[in-house]
């Protein structure tokens, strides 16, 4: 594999598997049927059969409390710093069924005390100009069978698994091969691929293209979205498998990764539901995890209504989400869910706090625009464990807020709350501005582990996209 796959990407080191994606400002919108690509917001920048996009983003961004959860100590996190991003991308159509893209990435993280090392204190870090996307398309995604050979997003579904988690200074991208399938009422993609490593100061690779990488971590699946159902938007179902050599996230090593997550995924559709809508959303998970057996469930279910003929547009809705955790450490059993590669800060709350693991969370969820150009959203979260013998577990799947020990075990299994209030401004169609405040209310599972303070976290931000 590891040989096959560089001769593959050598051919797309050019390379586009499509036209450049619409853009959208942060949090984008949760998409839907995957069949075709929703319309661009602006003209993009044309010379002949060559496209160039350009992109960049500024967010200055507040933290208190964050991580600790506590005022008693001021540690990196507690903090305001500048995150930077801009991108410069080329788009070749040789013709309808070729096409080439390449997007380079220039990161930084300006000010605070951060390490500038990505990942590092979870920092966002720098990354002086680097390969995101290169890709070559052959085929037309929008009928028939196409093909997406080289680095690029993945975006599955709502993105609770799948995602290029674009609020991440960097994103998220993959050295892949993806194939897809798109009929008049369905689309199936089948592909395979890699996560890119962010590394300043190095050509960024993934196991496919970097020999000396332990972990070989390889993740592939089947994604396959439909229109059968009249009253959805989508009604989608897949299957994803991730393996690697296993690693010390959950004790030591006892054995390799290999593991499969079923999942479907249903969208109602509040045009056809009298302004109603509803979304539901269920995976299941089986194999090893590190040696050790997986058998692990998360479900969302989620219902709204939209007042679809105010102008205002306002909805009002509620959701639960759940996913279970590990109840014996050492059984060597496993039922922690594996969050894969999402875009949880779309869905459980913007300060991060929170992946889709080991978790009990409500929400209410209000939104409205009083002009076209200004969408406002306020969201209130609650927070349990689902069980309190597995740790909390933040937005990345590995970082435990708490370690796991006689006083997590014993403690109260209520997290806290949390208020988030967004606003979206869209200057005009290259320009947008989103600012937001949130505000985390810590309960008794902190209390009873330690420090307990409350915790906020601002920010405004500038995309500006041509």
């Amino acid at each position: 594999m590891k040989r096959l796959i560089p001769i593959l990407l050598a051919t797309s080191s050019l390379a586009l598997a499509q036209a450049p994606a619409a853009k959208t400002a942060p949090p984008p919108p949760v998409p839907g049927f995957t069949l075709v690509p929703p319309p661009p917001t602006y003209a993009p920048i044309k010379f002949g059969k060559l496209a160039v996009d350009v992109q960049e983003k500024m967010r200055f961004e507040v933290r208190d409390n964050n991580f600790d959860f506590n005022s008693a100590i001021n540690g990196p996190q507690d903090a305001s710093w500048l995150l930077q991003r801009f991108r410069l991308g080329l788009g070749y159509d040789v013709n309808p069924w070729l096409k080439f893209y390449i997007q380079g990435q220039d990161v930084r993280e300006l000010g605070g005390s951060r390490p500038n090392e990505i990942g590092v204190s979870a920092a966002e870090g720098d990354d002086v100009f680097d390969v995101l996307k290169a890709y070559v398309q052959i085929g037309n995604i929008k009928k028939g069978l196409s093909s997406t050979i080289g680095r690029q997003f993945l975006s599955y579904g709502d993105q609770r698994l799948v995602g290029p988690l674009e609020w991440l200074n960097q994103a998220r991208t993959f050295d892949a091969v993806k194939l897809r399938y798109t009929a008049q009422k369905w689309s199936l993609d089948a592909f395979v691929s890699s996560p890119v490593a962010f590394r300043d100061h190095m050509w960024n690779q993934s196991p496919f293209l970097d020999n000396d990488e332990a972990q070989n971590d390889v993740f592939s699946g089947l994604y396959f979205s439909t229109l059968f159902v009249p009253i959805n938007k989508t009604t989608d179902f897949y299957v994803f498998h991730k393996s690697d050599d296993g690693n010390a996230s959950f004790g030591p090593v006892l054995g390799d990764t290999s593991f499969l997550t079923f999942g479907t995924l249903w969208k109602g559709d509040p045009a056809k539901l009298g302004g109603w809508d509803y979304e539901t959303e269920m995976a299941y998970q089986t194999g090893e995890v590190s040696g050790r057996n997986l058998s692990a469930f998360a479900g969302h279910w989620g219902i709204g209504h939209n007042w679809l003929k105010n102008s205002w547009k306002p909805r009002i809705g509620i959701q639960y989400n759940y996913s279970t955790g590990d109840g014996d450490p050492n059984d060597g059993d496993l039922s922690t869910f594996q969050n894969l590669y999402p875009t949880n800060h779309l869905f459980y709350g913007y300060m991060d706090t929170t992946g889709w693991i080991n978790m009990h969370n409500p929400q209410l969820n209000i939104s409205f625009s009083p002009t076209a150009k200004l969408k406002v959203m306020v969201d209130y979260h609650l927070y349990w464990m689902a069980n309190t013998a597995d740790a909390w577990y933040r937005v990345n799947g590995v970082t435990r807020v708490r370690p796991v020990n006689a006083a997590s075990t014993s403690a109260s299994s209520f997290r806290g709350q949390e208020i988030d209030l967004t606003a979206i401004y869209k200057l005009n169609p290259h320009t947008a501005i989103q600012a937001g405040y949130s505000y985390f209310m810590a309960g008794d599972y902190l209390a009873n582990t330690g420090a307990s303070d409350d915790a906020h976290f601002g920010y405004v931000q500038l995309q500006i996209d041509f």
